[in-house]
């Protein structure tokens, strides 16, 4: 059974450093968790290293940017690896071809920037073409979340599953909350495909590749080999924060307050006899719990 704590100071003494997800721990997409803020902060200036992980399908240069938008300070962490880095890695590695159909909305067109500069040691150049062109699939989310579900895109997902088409998969996640309104990401559009037989390829947690990145970033940042025994990953997410980290064989603490809120009866904390259930069905026990990160 996980054991419920109710601040990360309880435990931090144990971490040298922090895998922490982003959506649903530290901001909802608008705003900043205060509490959250406050506890990174106090971890931090006691000397630990504050490491973000995100899915995000862009690469970290630009997640920097949307942080600061949001508001949340760069002096409470150290380093970003994100989905889109381990994502765009793979895509210069000529493993989906060289002409591919985006899928996602325009806003995350800065994937592609700048990647035929990175791969010019290739012998590939990468180009964004119309889908009845491509050779492969890139899926960084909905063309519009606000609206769409992964059912609007199963004529073309057939078409690409029988033209042969390989996707990359910039975002593992299936749904985030903006703000109070939950929204579909590129997860679902390839759990979809894979679902009918097409082959959808994930690198963003719980999948390996962003978690060797990340321990590249974070050693150093470190300076030194920070052993696994000594990082803890944060996360709201069953499937990917804490799945990814049963699966490295890292020490977790469970958000309960984001993505499983309701099924966990979380306001402050979570209820225990329901996070049992919730943790039972999903086969997966986090090492702590906690309502909201504090």
């Amino acid at each position: 059974m996980t054991n419920i704590i109710n601040k990360l100071s309880e435990i931090s003494t144990n971490y040298d450093a922090i895998f922490c997800d982003l959506w649903g721990c530290l901001h909802n997409g608008i705003a900043p968790f205060e509490e959250a803020i406050n506890a990174l902060d106090e971890f931090s200036n006691s000397g630990g290293i504050v490491h973000l992980l995100t899915n995000s399908p862009r690469p970290s240069s630009d997640v920097y940017k949307q942080l600061d938008k949001i508001g949340v300070p760069r002096n409470i962490y150290q380093g970003i690896t994100a989905s889109g880095d381990a994502s765009r890695e793979a895509l210069i590695s000529g493993k989906y071809g060289a002409k591919i159909f985006h899928i996602g909305p325009s806003r995350d067109e800065i994937f592609f920037k700048g990647l035929n500069k990175d791969n010019s040691q290739l012998n590939i150049q990468i180009d964004r073409v119309p889908f009845n062109k491509a050779e492969g699939i890139v899926c960084t989310g909905l063309f519009d979340d606000d609206v769409e579900t992964p059912f609007d895109y199963t004529e073309q997902l057939i078409e690409a599953k029988n033209r042969g088409l390989k996707m990359l998969c910039a975002n593992p996640d299936i749904q985030v909350d903006r703000g109070t309104h939950r929204i579909y990401c590129a997860g679902a559009i390839a759990k979809a495909f894979n679902d009918m037989g097409g082959t959808a390829d994930n690198y963003g947690k719980p999948h390996s590749p962003i978690y060797n990145l990340a321990r590249v970033r974070l050693n150093k940042i470190a300076g030194k080999v920070i052993p696994d025994k000594k990082i803890l990953c944060v996360g709201d997410g069953i499937k990917t924060d804490i799945h990814g980290a049963v699966m490295e064989n890292l020490d977790s603490l469970f958000v309960t307050g984001g993505l499983a809120a309701e099924e966990t009866n979380t306001f402050k904390q979570p209820e225990a006899s329901k996070l049992g259930k919730f943790l039972a069905a999903s086969q997966l026990t986090p090492t702590y719990s906690i309502g909201h990160l504090r």
